[in-house]
């Protein structure tokens, strides 16, 4: 695997945390759980996770700025670069012995993600991307979005909000005008792992709302690299700002107009 400095760090730390949380999912029913909000736990293994990224990534970079879920954001010394990390994307289908949930690193410099890596651990799979440098899965196979060009053809994923979030009814309107023209869309419940997945070609496109930085900021670089379209859900919406939208070249004008009506 070639890539810089930075990044080879950010791939020992996400496999760091995911030989942490494998060894816990093994053991989930035992897991010693605190309810932040409806269906939005936080675990022991959570935090132990973040805690070996930070661990390791201000370790070997301590001039570095963080912000990570659990533990919120820290200024560095260098303020032009800053590490943004869930160290847990899918943490229901965790505690519930799904085995779909991930590690996802950033790096961001001058306001920019010029470094991505998502880790699945249960299925071994190591997505990265470097800006300028492509997008990756695993040592050596190079990532491409999906050619499909006909709306009914495609397969789109998404976030359904749960508890009583107040995104419920513009997803239900959402799923309402797409459905009915595409070959289906799923939920599967790590936003990190919806982006990779586009990234590689097996969702056609994905949109989410209500998300935060450290949910997509890695997986948002994939997609780019891998020739994907990256937008605001909103026309002129920072995509890293609470809503996107993704897709590839061929499908984006559709599925955008789709969703945006």
């Amino acid at each position: 695997m070639q890539g810089s400095a930075n990044l080879n760090l950010m791939i020992k730390a996400a496999r760091k945390a995911g030989r942490s949380l494998v060894k816990d999912f093994r053991e989930v029913e035992n897991l010693q759980v605190s309810t932040k909000g409806p269906g939005d736990f936080v675990t022991k293994a959570d935090r132990e996770a973040e805690r070996l990224i930070k661990e390791e990534l201000l370790g070997g970079r301590p001039t570095y700025g963080w912000l990570g879920e659990e533990t919120g954001t820290t200024a560095g010394a260098d303020p032009t670069r800053r590490w943004i990390v869930d160290p847990l994307d899918g943490t229901t289908n965790f505690l519930h012995g799904l085995p779909h949930w991930a590690v996802s690193i950033a790096l961001e410099h001058k306001g920019e993600i010029v470094s991505a890596v998502v880790y699945d651990p249960a299925k071994d799979e190591m997505f990265w991307a470097e800006k300028g440098a492509g997008a990756w899965l695993n040592d050596n196979r190079r990532l491409r979005v999906s050619g499909r060009r006909a709306m009914h053809e495609a397969v789109f994923a998404t976030g359904v909000p749960f508890g009583a979030k107040s995104t419920l009814p513009a997803t239900m309107q959402d799923l309402a005008r797409l459905m009915p023209g595409c070959a289906g869309v799923r939920r599967w419940g790590a936003a990190s792992l919806d982006l990779a997945y586009v990234a590689a070609g097996r969702f056609d496109g994905y949109w989410e709302r209500e998300l935060s930085a450290w949910d997509v900021a890695a997986g948002v670089l994939l997609v780019k690299e891998a020739g994907g379209m990256v937008e605001g859900l909103r026309k002129g919406q920072d995509p890293l700002d609470g809503a996107l939208i993704v897709g590839n070249e061929g499908l984006f004008d559709a599925f955008t107009g789709t969703l945006r009506g």
